[in-house]
């Protein structure tokens, strides 16, 4: 009996790594995830400034949506939270595509600035999750944000590069004001 567990122990592992490489080698060869930039995505530190990055700019200023796309693994999830004018909390599943048509307008033609103001991040193999804490300005020289929250981001190194798989996020508000541990 000890040795069957052992030798279903053994397959379970081979079949889990072969997964993991042909799930890897997916990511990397997907058609629709344009090629990144290789400092994009050398840590986790350089992909979340990317992210900001990204989606920060002044009125006017169309966003650079294919290093948005070369950030994420093709099937990610953007994921908002918010409370509903009856205050019901929600949370809507994007993709990147859905995200870039539902947001790209009111980022360039509004303006729009996402600052990393602290974080605090967890890594165990080839995944990470880090909570970053963030404040959105509408130009940036304002000196008081309109909004602050927190991104949680879900990672993953492939072996050769890091890749967001998910970000799930939400805005402070008066009853959830953001905690001390998550800020500077």
């Amino acid at each position: 009996m000890l040795q069957l567990s052992r030798a279903v122990l053994a397959i379970v592992a081979c079949l889990a790594i072969g997964v993991s490489n042909v799930a890897a080698q997916e990511v990397a060869d997907a058609p629709s995830v344009p090629a990144a930039d290789a400092a994009d995505v050398e840590s986790i530190d350089a992909i979340l400034t990317a992210v900001y990055d990204v989606i920060s700019g002044p009125a006017g200023e169309p966003r650079d949506w294919d290093r948005m796309r070369s950030l994420f693994v093709p099937e990610a999830q953007l994921i908002p939270v918010q409370r509903t004018r009856d205050g019901r909390i929600v949370h809507r599943v994007l993709g990147v595509e859905d995200y870039v048509e539902g947001a790209g307008e009111y980022l360039e033609t509004n303006g729009f600035f996402e600052r990393e103001r602290a974080r605090r991040t967890e890594e165990f193999a080839h995944i990470a999750h880090a909570f970053s804490t963030y404040e959105s300005f509408h130009n940036a020289d304002d000196s008081e944000p309109f909004s602050r929250g927190i991104n949680s981001f879900q990672l993953m190194r492939d072996g050769s590069r890091w890749w967001i798989v998910s970000i799930y996020w939400t805005a402070e508000n008066e009853d959830y004001p953001i905690p001390e541990r998550y800020l500077p």
